[in-house]
């Protein structure tokens, strides 16, 4: 049996600060972008095509990009650039809001993102290996919930007191502790094979890390439709209730919305490491039954309850949900994966899944709500949902890994 890695606590702290210090980075590309350039004057149509320049780059760049990562000698040095290149997007953003200078900061931001997830998780697996994986993850997700939550404050804070531009060079800043942190990480530690999700073997084993041969997988495929699904569920929902609580309260709506968004970072950021525990211990497949269950009710509550302060208390479920799939998604793909060579490709090829699921979800959803209401809309991603719980019940495998000895 092979030895278990023991990585420094130095490298293991430093991801864990790389993680918070990039989640803070990327939350300056959300919504800030929309208000920032509604200031500059831009019109809706030119704001909505940089949005979807970023979004069509980010969808397409997903598989491109973990094989980047899986074909990188190093998975820091990918991560290195790839934060630089966010830095001077935002500068990009905040010296010189020009259309030309946008999109290619869009552009540019939006190519560098896909490789930053699948460089996280190969980083993660090479530190600890494909056994503690499960906890590592939730350590990821925790980080990420507290770097999302801490970054939204601070930069709503400067906006507020600045000016919307200020956003944007705190992005930049943000990105020298990152990169700090990342140099924090120690290389050596970083087994080069085990990040790809490859292993040691005495003859090449060309069907095992054939590309075509993990495309044609049958259960990363059953999974990355289960995904899609989720995504088709889960994409809309925090939007169109968005738009219910303020039509129905209008005046307390920046504050309902704001704490629908807080409540499931905090459940993300309490219980995602015991979320990677309990799937070595339980399996993949119970949680993933419960994140599609709690996805379905919240879909269910969403088209029943009419109270909007009784709508952030619902939010509990999308915490729950999101617990799970930040932990599952790349821990699953690890299962299915290792030993391929090719563990990053195939987050890329879940990622597609997401990226089309999340896109196809608001379209959908906005027409059938403006045809038929929001009730029905809320209806419909319920039975999304639970279609997705039923292909995880009746089609997909359980992937854990056991120790051999």
């Amino acid at each position: 049996m092979e030895a278990a890695p023991t990585p420094s606590r130095e490298s293991l702290r430093g991801l864990d600060w790389f993680i918070f210090f990039l989640a803070d980075v990327q939350t300056g590309f959300g919504p800030f972008v929309a208000v920032y350039l509604t200031t500059q004057k831009w019109t809706q149509v030119e704001i909505g095509f940089v949005l979807s320049i970023g979004g069509l780059v980010a969808l397409i760049g997903q598989m491109p990009g973990g094989a980047i990562v899986d074909a990188a000698r190093s998975e820091r040095l990918v991560a290195g650039l790839a934060i630089a290149t966010i830095g001077v997007s935002a500068l990009g953003y905040a010296a010189w809001p020009i259309f030309p200078v946008v999109v290619a900061a869009a552009t540019l931001h939006a190519a560098a993102s896909c490789v930053l997830g699948p460089a996280i998780a190969a980083i993660s697996l090479g530190l600890v290996g494909p056994l503690a994986i499960g906890e590592r993850f939730g350590r990821n997700a925790r980080f990420a919930s507290l770097g999302n939550g801490v970054a939204a404050a601070v930069m709503g804070t400067c906006g507020y007191l600045l000016s919307s531009r200020s956003v944007f060079l705190v992005t930049f800043i943000l990105a020298i502790p990152t990169l700090l942190s990342l140099a924090r990480i120690r290389e050596r530690e970083i087994d080069a094979a085990r990040a790809h999700g490859a292993l040691l073997r005495a003859a090449p084993d060309a069907e095992s890390t054939s590309v075509l041969g993990l495309m044609r997988q049958r259960t990363l495929l059953i999974f990355a439709g289960s995904i899609l699904l989720l995504q088709l569920a889960n994409g809309a929902m925090l939007p169109l209730m968005a738009g219910v609580v303020t039509t129905r309260s209008s005046q307390w709506a920046p504050v309902l919305i704001a704490a629908c968004i807080i409540v499931p970072q905090a459940i993300v950021a309490l219980t995602s490491p015991s979320v990677g525990r309990k799937a070595q211990r339980w399996g993949r497949r119970p949680l993933l039954l419960m994140g599609f269950a709690a996805l379905a009710i919240r879909g269910v509550l969403f088209a029943t309850v009419r109270d909007p302060y009784l709508l952030v208390a619902v939010q509990v479920f999308d915490g729950i949900t999101a617990a799970v799939f930040s932990v599952m998604i790349p821990l699953i793909v690890a299962d299915v994966a290792f030993g391929s060579g090719h563990f990053n490709l195939a987050q890329g090829i879940v990622g597609t899944a997401t990226g089309i699921g999340a896109s196809l979800s608001t379209v959908l959803a906005g027409y059938v709500s403006d045809r038929f209401g929001s009730s029905i809309a809320f209806s419909g991603l319920a039975v999304v949902a639970t279609a997705g719980l039923a292909v995880i019940w009746f089609a997909m495998p359980e992937t854990r890994r056991s120790a051999r000895p």
